[in-house]
């Protein structure tokens, strides 16, 4: 369709011809950092990698038919073992107006910004202004064939694919998270147009210039200038870039990782006055970070954190694991309960045996300031609290379970 039918260009959709295959190479399969880090956020969620490597090598074949972009979805026919193709898609969350705002200002304020997108090539800066790249479980993928692989084969092949074309066209991202090309450029043209009016003719809304003084008056010790006015309050840290994997580039997992928590620990600086990590030690600082993230351990890339986070302080991954979930439990007091065996005065501990008699628990056999049974164990912390432990029956595998209390009684029931 054209003008000359009466119909506009469609900005927010565009067909690409089917692309032929290549040989699937090791490695990277996008050239690009943004289209590697498109096809990683299906790879990192994937559960079948068998079916991540057949989709490699579908879309090494050029299974994949043509492939149509619209805000917010990817769709194609990718061809399997019969003879008619499958309906595939990816789907993918559409940015709000706000996240764009913040984005075209972005792009506008730095002509190198406008000049690196009209080269078709993304600053990592420009990207971390808004979520545009997927990150893991922002790709949901779909298919009309049977198997319920997550993600079956086809979609694999649809997703490298859609790498290809990101490649050549970033703009192409841009799309799928909601607006066109020609519709950016039209806003950051506007923008532009309004700085540059602004800028020459020195009107309203131009940011007025910071007063300034000689810098000899300053030496000479003659009245200072007043401090400008402070920054704006912000209500949370900032995110931090995406970072893509590149040889011999650290690995973005612990960079992303780093960038946040030093973002919140000078959040935290600046709205308290005190550095909430200061005072811990590498193995509490450690333990701290693991317990932050819920999911570590369970997928490859948090696995890896669970393992160097180990490593570098010298335990095991059993060790690091048991040591979270005592700081989940109470934080920096629940490990030193956890490591730290002591001896307690009689008052306090005498009085909790028989207390646990009377509400019909097991016998406890005490040793320093620690109460077990066959699979249950109490141990009283300096703080006055008893924290809970459980483990196997006859066994010494003790790990922390429930909330602590003054009164042992509560801590038990805190572990039903």
């Amino acid at each position: 369709m054209n003008r000359a039918h009466g119909l506009r260009h469609d900005d927010r959709r565009r067909t690409f011809p089917q692309l032929t295959g290549q040989p699937a190479a090791k490695g990277a399969f996008a050239a690009t950092w943004w289209g590697n880090a498109w096809v990683e956020a299906l790879e990192d969620t994937a559960l079948d990698q068998a079916r991540l490597n057949r989709g490699r090598a579908y879309a090494g074949r050029g299974l994949v038919d043509a492939i149509t972009v619209t805000p917010g979805r990817v769709v194609a026919y990718v061809h399997g073992t019969r003879v008619r193709p499958y309906r595939t898609e990816i789907r993918l969350k559409v940015l709000g107006d706000d996240d764009w705002e913040r984005f075209l200002d972005a792009a506008a304020a730095r002509p190198e910004h406008i000049a690196a997108l009209l080269d078709k090539d993304v600053p990592h800066a420009l990207a971390a202004v808004m979520d545009l790249l997927p990150a893991a479980g922002d790709l949901v993928p779909d298919c009309s064939c049977p198997d319920d692989g997550y993600p079956c084969k086809h979609a694999a092949a649809l997703c490298y694919q859609a790498a290809r074309l990101l490649d050549e066209d970033p703009f192409v991202l841009f799309l799928m998270r909601g607006r066109g090309e020609q519709e950016i450029l039209a806003a950051l043209t506007r923008r532009n147009t309004a700085r540059a009016a602004s800028e020459s003719a020195g009107a309203p809304g131009a940011e007025p210039a910071l007063p300034s003084a000689p810098a000899r008056a300053v030496l000479d010790g003659q009245d200072p200038l007043p401090l400008p006015p402070p920054l704006p309050h912000l209500d949370r840290p900032g995110r931090p870039p995406a970072y893509p994997h590149a040889p011999g580039a650290p690995d973005p997992l612990a960079l992303d990782l780093l960038a946040g928590e030093a973002a919140a620990r000078a959040f935290a600086l600046l709205e308290t006055g005190e550095d909430p990590v200061a005072a811990l030690t590498p193995w509490q600082d450690a333990v701290r970070l693991a317990a932050a993230h819920p999911g570590t351990g369970l997928t490859a890339a948090t696995r890896a954190l669970y393992r160097d986070l180990a490593a570098a302080t010298g335990r095991t991954p059993t060790d690091l694991a048991r040591a979270v979930a005592a700081w989940r439990q109470g934080g920096p007091a629940a490990l030193t309960v956890l490591e730290e065996p002591w001896d307690p005065p009689a008052g306090p501990f005498d009085k909790a045996r028989p207390a646990l008699l009377a509400a019909d628990y097991p016998h406890f056999r005490p040793r320093r300031n620690r109460l077990s049974s066959r699979s249950l164990q109490l141990r009283l912390g300096q703080d006055g609290l008893w924290y809970g432990y459980e483990s196997d029956p006859d066994r010494e595998d003790w790990w922390p379970r429930g909330t602590p209390s003054d009164d042992p009684v509560l801590a038990l029931g805190s572990m039903a």
